[in-house]
């Protein structure tokens, strides 16, 4: 079937393509009558204006590129949401992929963003190497969520990692643990802050600061905890779990709980991000939340002031996490805090 064109509608409302253009790109200039017309004619024929076309007549675009992480974890799209809203608010448009937490596909992912043309791109997490993304800057604004840079073509928006991952832990020294250990995020972006943020507040309690190498996947939680398993012996396990995020946390509860551990009876467990997962109620796990939502309205409105020409200098949002105490913590089997 033939999409309908712009000279299609001028033809159906009777008027010029000059005037639909002007209609579509909702141009002052045209009466109501006549933009009634070309919108009553654009719906009749199921017309949608070619937004890149637009874009490249105007040598001005309304897309947004944005690049997740990881499609599977639901704090990107808790982030997706505030970014939506902000550009629907705004008059943009979001184009979105995915680099599946590889470098070279994140590269590649960069690239097919660039090719529209965009006003902007956000990147959530990205682990692409910071050359790509300082050389993306030189094309277009770039903003990075959840990640830092130091280069001045790049604004970021993070929350405080280290502040986060101290919560946790002094609300589990609260309930009387010791033998905490963190399953940490490995390379991924924010993994460096937490694995800080765990260590210091750990040795500032006399503590040691148990870290197991991991990712921020459900799998990699299960493979974190088999790895615990076979290093201490069942009396010596760590009675406390600070996992890198959510869907790693959700993973270590299940290794825990098939090995015949109960959480938070045995074991418990703190995750990080506060996403759907973690309120669901079979779940109920306890996490350090980050306002996602702002985060990616953040990153829009960073974007936009770059697009509108208001700002040069970058900026560096950080943002405060708080404690969400759910079911998933409790004291160690045998003491009260």
């Amino acid at each position: 079937m033939t999409r309908p064109t712009m000279e299609d509608v001028a033809e159906r409302a009777g008027v010029s393509r000059a005037l639909v253009s002007l209609v579509m790109r909702n141009s002052p200039k045209v009466s109501d009558q006549r933009r009634a017309a070309v919108l009553k004619a654009a719906e009749e024929l199921g017309y949608q204006p070619h937004v890149m076309a637009r874009s490249l007549a105007s040598r001005t675009s309304t897309v947004v590129g944005v690049m997740v992480s990881d499609l599977r974890n639901a704090f990107f799209a808790d982030v997706v949401e505030g970014l939506d809203a902000a550009a629907q608010a705004a008059g943009f448009d979001l184009i979105l992929n995915t680099g599946g937490r590889s470098p070279a596909r994140e590269r590649a992912a960069l690239r097919s963003l660039l090719s529209f043309r965009p006003a902007g791109v956000v990147l959530l997490s990205p682990v692409a190497p910071a050359s790509a993304i300082d050389a993306a800057a030189e094309q277009c604004p770039v903003v990075l969520v959840s990640r830092t840079s130091r280069a001045p073509g790049v604004d970021t928006v993070n929350d405080d990692g280290e502040a986060g991952a101290a919560m946790a832990v002094e609300h589990l020294v609260a309930l009387g643990h010791r033998r905490i250990a963190h399953l940490d995020g490995g390379g991924a972006a924010g993994a460096a802050a937490r694995r800080k943020g765990f260590g210091q507040a750990m040795l500032a309690h006399g503590l040691e600061p148990i870290v197991v190498r991991s990712e921020h996947t459900d799998t990699a939680g299960e493979k974190a905890v088999r790895e615990l398993l076979c290093r201490y012996p069942r009396a010596e396990l760590p009675t406390a779990l600070l996992a890198g995020n959510d869907f790693n946390a959700v993973g270590a509860i299940s290794a825990l709980e098939e090995a015949g551990f109960r959480v938070p009876g045995d074991v418990s467990v703190v995750g990080y991000d506060n996403t759907s997962l973690a309120a669901l109620r079979h779940v109920s796990l306890t996490t350090v939340d980050q306002p996602r939502t702002e985060m990616g309205r953040l990153a829009l409105e960073a974007l936009l002031e770059r697009v509108r020409g208001e700002r040069a200098e970058p900026v560096r949002h950080l943002l405060h996490p708080r404690l969400v105490v759910r079911s998933t913590t409790t004291s160690p089997q045998g003491e009260t805090p």
